[in-house]
């Protein structure tokens, strides 16, 4: 009697981020080259409870590395915030027969795979976010994309903000990390950038700054306020290489593992080790961008 294959789940959670597609592809065909059935699961862990799940080949995966979003679809799930969707969704996993389930997706997405771990499920977290704040990875997949993305359209809004002599507040994305604001206002070289983990709501010292520039000949003034496109060529490797990576610590037999970029490797951490870890902005690069906006 043939042995029965080890299947491998692959789910995207969360806000979609560029590069997701390349992890889904570098999951997939890895898994299969390992001699795993793959299964795509639509729509996140909303889609896993709802059993909306396709077996996988690599022709599933084909001309989708440069497409931004993901094409398994995401959701939020509240119900996986709870007891019983948790169960269930461990119930569904080991129902249809996953072996490993990888998660790609954020925070939320890894806490909901931190449930599904103490439920008897392996999982391992890919970072698929836009925000860089998984505490332990230095690289999360679809960053790089958001800042230029944002880098782009910011340096457009310069040249209309010149030549009306305007000050102009943009919005980045982030959620309560200020990592996109900080790159592009040193990319972009704002004069002003105000951090969920900086800002000292000084709204006056914002003003003073501006009239003072105006006073010395500036004739714009850019504030970037931390709050999709074809994924760079940075994310697009990143994604496939930490997708390949989840596959071959599944075939290793590696249990409950986040993936991460840390010091120039691809490396895996175990996943309470990995959630119970903090991150915060760089004092040096805050001081830098104060410096250089003078």
């Amino acid at each position: 009697m043939a042995e029965k294959k080890k299947t491998i789940g692959i789910l995207t959670s969360g806000g979609d981020a560029p590069g997701m597609n390349a992890a889904i592809r570098g999951i997939c065909r890895k898994a299969l080259l390992n001699g795993w059935r793959v299964i795509g699961i639509q729509r996140g862990y909303s889609g896993l409870l709802n059993e909306e799940m396709h077996e996988m080949d690599k022709h599933s995966v084909s001309d989708i590395i440069e497409r931004g979003g993901t094409i398994l679809g995401t959701a939020r799930c509240p119900e996986m915030r709870t007891e019983e969707g948790q169960k269930q969704a461990a119930d569904i996993c080991t129902a249809h027969g996953i072996d490993t389930l990888c998660v790609i997706g954020g925070d939320g997405s890894y806490r909901g795979a931190l449930a599904l771990s103490r439920h008897g499920i392996n999982v391992i977290g890919l970072p698929g976010t836009i925000d860089l704040d998984i505490a332990c990875t230095d690289y999360t997949i679809g960053f790089d994309t958001a800042i230029n993305t944002a880098m782009e359209a910011i340096d457009k809004v310069r040249d209309t903000s010149s030549s009306h002599e305007r000050c102009s507040i943009i919005e980045v994305m982030g959620r309560n990390a200020g990592y996109i604001a900080l790159w592009c206002g040193i990319a972009n070289g704002a004069e002003d950038i105000l951090l969920p983990e900086k800002y000292d709501y000084d709204e006056q010292r914002i003003v003073d700054n501006i009239i003072n520039n105006r006073k010395h000949g500036k004739k714009h003034h850019i504030i970037i306020n931390a709050e999709g496109g074809s994924p760079t060529c940075k994310d697009r490797f990143y994604g496939s290489v930490m997708g390949a990576y989840a596959a071959d610590i599944a075939e290793a037999g590696r249990k409950n593992r986040v993936i991460a970029f840390k010091h120039g490797e691809v490396v895996d951490f175990d996943i309470e080790e990995a959630l119970a870890m903090t991150k915060s902005i760089p004092d040096y690069q805050y001081q830098i961008s104060v410096a250089l906006s003078r």
